[in-house]
């Protein structure tokens, strides 16, 4: 049989029907049966995303390991996620949306067992890699069947109702990952979103439909996603192994330099192939440009302060998982709330407005939390949270809308991948570089401080105090300078770690500051 044969029969057997065969079959009851089946399986693996963050100390102990491997299993996921997401169009296209999400659920349940049951860390993190890639393949196709079933008049709607689920998710991760870690330990997290998965799975082979067209399978750019794929593993393991080993060590370099090749090589392939996963000359558009690189820096602010507050709270405060969880659900539920209503604002304002007022909402938000201390209160951590996310529901909808709206009409497809290729990427980039900081930050203030302390004479008070509390415990004489000292040790470390917290946080709030720069060009660009 040839191969064009081979792409018309194939999907056509096992794919499922189409969505007029559907329509028929289940009547009016259709659209929302087929949407509720998306969400579901969008809903299990975004959950995904954040119900890991308020585990992480209780990994870190279980394996010893340290914030440099920590981090790692936040970044595979997103990283996972970044790469797959652009894969979306063409399994879409050759295999149909039923069989695309079938095999990402399937390969999302197979991460969550190797995840949940992983001896170490990296059993644990390849476990994250294949959730990530369950979700980038996922996500978009939430979208694409809304368009697809419903009409031109009835899909925002649709699209509102679809976006609280896909909302409210990440927004309740946290807290449901808190009370899980706090009664049933830290690998029930990852089973959690299993039955979701499942459940999503069940529906999907009901009611998601086969492709849309036959024919031949569109070509695909096997050389652009591995590429891809090893630019961004190079890069994120280089980042890893810098604190570890050395920023000047052979294997860092090595890893550094394989990243840049493979990206440069990646861009140069995807300007000459016929079908690119990603199209560079769309950056070469100023308006997307500008939207691009705004989302790049809110992708790295969300998900990198999503990742520092539940481990300050936790490693600082003493925070339990459950209230750590909690301090982020106030601006997860406020994030529901200002969707839809941002929603209406990119359709009557220019989008530069809400995406710089959403940047300073989100920079100030940071400031405020570089005030924080171990005495600073719940509600009010909660409130500076809730102020960054408010901004950040503002400006999302404006930001894909800019985005789109300057480009051509034939590039709009491959814009809306593009877009959110750029805010996955700036999440992963953001959670490695800022666990980098945070890291780099707390070594010079432990040093700092213990060169302070070192033969002064407040030291020396604060050892004795520490010993004279010890002795009327009963401690022996031989132990009581010894506790003291590791007491006094733990002390400045926290203190230390406490002050580069604040840095981190202060970075995330340049950061914001310096995005408003692509903003400007926006205004001036529409202006002119």
């Amino acid at each position: 049989m040839s191969d064009a044969a081979l792409g018309r029969s194939w999907p056509g057997a096992w794919a499922g029907p189409g969505i007029a065969e559907l329509q028929a079959r289940w009547g009016a009851p259709y659209r929302l049966l087929v949407t509720l089946a998306a969400m579901i399986g969008t809903v299990a693996t975004i959950l995904s995303a954040t119900i890991v963050n308020v585990a992480l100390p209780q990994v870190m102990g279980a394996f010893g390991i340290g914030q440099d491997h920590a981090q790692l299993i936040s970044t595979a996921f997103l990283a996972s996620v970044t790469a797959t997401m652009l894969l979306n169009g063409w399994l879409v296209d050759s295999f149909g949306c039923r069989l695309t999400y079938a095999a990402a659920i399937v390969m999302f349940v197979v991460g969550s067992i190797i995840s949940g049951s992983a001896p170490n860390e990296g059993v644990l993190i390849l476990g994250r890699v294949l959730q990530g890639a369950a979700a980038g393949m996922v996500q978009p196709l939430g979208m694409q069947i809304i368009f697809q079933v419903f009409p031109a008049e009835r899909r925002g709607s649709a699209m509102g109702l679809y976006a609280v689920g896909v909302v409210l998710a990440p927004a309740l991760g946290p807290t449901l990952g808190g009370v899980i870690v706090d009664n049933f330990g830290w690998r029930a997290v990852f089973f959690m979103g299993v039955p979701f998965a499942l459940l999503g799975l069940l529906l999907g082979m009901m009611f998601l439909p086969g492709p849309a067209r036959d024919g031949p399978r569109r070509r695909f750019d096997g050389p652009g996603f591995a590429l891809l794929v090893v630019a961004l593993l190079a890069l994120l393991t280089g980042l890893a192994s810098g604190q570890r080993e050395g920023w000047g060590s052979s294997r860092v370099v090595i890893e550094l330099c394989l990243a840049a090749a493979a990206a440069i090589g990646f861009v140069l392939w995807e300007l000459r192939t016929d079908a690119p996963m990603l199209n560079p000359r769309l950056f070469a558009v100023r308006g997307f440009a500008c939207s691009a690189a705004v989302g790049l820096v809110y992708g790295a602010a969300l998900f990198g302060s999503t990742y520092l507050v539940p481990l300050f709270v936790q490693t600082i405060q003493g925070y339990t998982a459950t209230r750590a969880g909690l301090l982020l659900m106030p601006a997860g539920l406020a994030m529901v709330v200002v969707f839809p209503i941002a929603g209406r604002i990119a359709d009557r304002m220019p989008p530069w407005a809400p995406i710089g007022a959403g940047l300073v909402l989100f920079g100030v938000s940071a400031l405020l939390m570089v005030g924080i201390g171990t005495d600073t209160p719940f509600w009010t951590f909660a409130m500076w949270i809730l102020v960054g996310r408010i901004g950040f529901g503002l400006a999302m909808p404006s930001m894909n809308a800019g985005a789109l709206r300057a480009l051509p009409a034939h590039w709009v497809g491959q814009g809306s991948g593009a877009v959110n290729f750029a805010r996955q990427f700036g999440g992963a980039l953001g959670v490695n570089l800022l666990s980098i900081q945070l890291e780099r930050q707390t070594a010079q203030h432990a040093q700092a401080l213990n060169a302070t302390q070192e033969g002064g004479g407040a030291m020396r008070e604060a050892l004795a105090e520490i010993e004279r509390i010890l002795a009327q415990d009963g401690i022996a004489d031989g132990v009581r300078q010894a506790m003291a000292q590791d007491y006094l040790a733990q002390m400045l470390l926290s203190q230390a770690s406490m002050l580069a917290f604040r840095d981190t946080f202060l970075t995330v709030a340049v950061a914001c500051l310096l995005a408003l720069v692509p903003v400007a060009i926006m205004r001036r660009r529409l202006a002119g």
